[in-house]
């Protein structure tokens, strides 16, 4: 039987949250993000900067855009979606170190992380229930 802690330090070497990941992009060890969903889920919107590349594409793509020694971040639409694990377990076989973003592209927008679609670069407001809404003072 595996020991609790062990259980839930295992689960956070695999997974990452959409602040966790946010924060991610602002250091030197910067992961990869990908978006593993369809075309038509990425052209509705996606991480800004994200790298599209559905899942069953990895295998054959990956070694050839993204440097085997990067760490990868791979996300799909929310918590019901399977996508992002269905990716994560593609670039785990091929070595890569990979999390996936819990919450997915749901909670991303959910927390006002920038976005990205065809009008451009964006963020929607914070959902109270999922993030703590910034509040604006004037300067």
């Amino acid at each position: 039987m595996i020991d609790r802690a062990d259980y839930f330090a295992a689960r956070l070497a695999y997974e990452t949250d959409a602040s966790d990941a946010y924060a991610a992009l602002s250091s030197d060890d910067s992961p990869v993000i990908v978006d593993v969903r369809s075309e038509a889920a990425w052209a509705q919107g996606r991480i800004a900067g994200a790298v599209h590349m559905h899942y069953s594409e990895i295998a054959a793509r990956a070694p050839q855009e993204i440097p085997v020694g990067a760490s990868v971040v791979v996300y799909c639409w929310s918590p019901g979606c399977n996508a992002g694990a269905k990716g994560a377990l593609e670039f785990a076989k091929l070595g890569y170190d990979v999390r996936e973003m819990i919450g997915g592209f749901e909670y991303w927008v959910r927390e006002g992380y920038p976005v990205a679609d065809a009008d451009g670069i964006h963020r929607r407001p914070v959902d109270p229930l999922t993030g703590i809404a910034r509040i604006r003072t004037r300067a």
